[in-house]
């Protein structure tokens, strides 16, 4: 059995290689050639846990996560994927969940600028400056040419930290701002990420500052939880999800469509605009949301990547 830490999973895999095995991820979900149940959630007050199986073709895997975003001293997000063999039920690795969880999701958002951005985007705004936002920034780098990011966090004694930390991981040429105001970190932005836990929209309820924009929803993944404003569904041409429960599970779906800013045939799951080819649209300043609530399978995909160049590279601890 292999045990992968944070600074394993690093050395094991790339951001660009983590976007490629999200993609590969669509491709599996198009075929359903998965077992994966809704995902369960034991809530605790504003705490949250969560368990999420999912079966492949390829490994049985479990994530144990837990959100607690009151944390300060400790990530908001932490966790353990468990890895274990298809034919045969042993485990086979155990990998730090926080660190898995985190990388995967900023790959969600990189899939998603990846195949939805403009050809010309050549700017993004992160709103939220926590883990979730840091690995958003990355995975953007990574896809396309970004020449500025513009940061935006209510609590501005994160945002220094977070700039050393994205520093660290990304080309010295790119352009980091510091913004006071939401609108002012959106204004010139052509993509816009949300990577809160917000229970009330974190971006303003403007059509002129919304249109013509990614808009990607990383955040919410609860009913109780909205990082997105009415007057982005209004503009929207496109809105694209990650998994048919994100409907379900979130309330930056469930509240638009309970109020009819939107309706169902609106909706389109990733794998299904990648399978039928679909071409971005972005005519008459429309924008494109693109909402994520995570599932199991991309842990498992996740998992099964690191694992595999884990032993390619002889990184990680065997435990008896």
């Amino acid at each position: 059995m292999l045990y992968l830490n944070e600074k394993e999973i690093h050395k094991a895999i790339t951001m660009e290689e983590m976007i490629d095995a999200i993609d590969y991820c669509y491709s599996i979900y198009s075929t359903e050639r998965f077992q994966m149940p809704t995902r369960s959630q034991v809530l605790d007050g504003v705490n949250t846990l969560l368990v999420m199986p999912a079966i492949t073709t390829q490994a049985i895997s479990t994530k144990l996560v837990t959100s607690f975003p009151k944390n300060l001293d400790y990530p908001s997000i932490q966790g353990l994927v468990i890895l274990n063999c298809i034919e045969t039920g042993r485990t086979k690795a155990i990998l730090d969940g926080s660190c898995l969880t985190a990388i995967r999701t900023g790959a969600i958002g990189g899939s998603a600028i990846r195949h939805l951005a403009k050809k010309s985007a050549h700017a993004v705004a992160i709103i939220g400056t926590g883990l979730q936002g840091l690995y958003q920034a990355i995975a953007a780098v990574t896809v396309i040419k970004i020449t500025d990011i513009y940061l935006y966090n209510r609590t501005n004694s994160k945002l220094k930290p977070f700039v050393t930390s994205l520093r660290n991981q990304i080309n010295s040429d790119i352009n980091i701002h510091l913004m006071e105001s939401v609108e002012e970190a959106i204004l010139n932005a052509d993509i816009i990420i949300t990577a809160t836990s917000s229970i009330t929209p974190v971006l303003p309820d403007n059509k002129s500052l919304l249109e013509n924009k990614l808009i990607i929803g990383i955040g919410s993944f609860q009913p109780r939880m909205r990082e997105l404003p009415e007057a982005a569904f209004h503009l929207s041409n496109q809105i694209i999800i990650d998994s048919d429960d994100a409907i379900k599970e979130t309330g930056d779906l469930q509240i638009p469509l309970s109020n009819k800013w939107i309706s169902e045939n609106q909706i389109q799951t990733m794998s299904s605009h990648l399978t039928n080819n679909h071409s971005p649209n972005y005519s008459d300043n429309r924008s494109i949301i693109f909402k994520s609530t995570g599932m199991a399978l991309f842990d498992n995909v996740a998992a099964v990547s690191i694992y595999e160049k884990a032993l390619q590279k002889g990184v990680g601890q065997k435990l008896n």
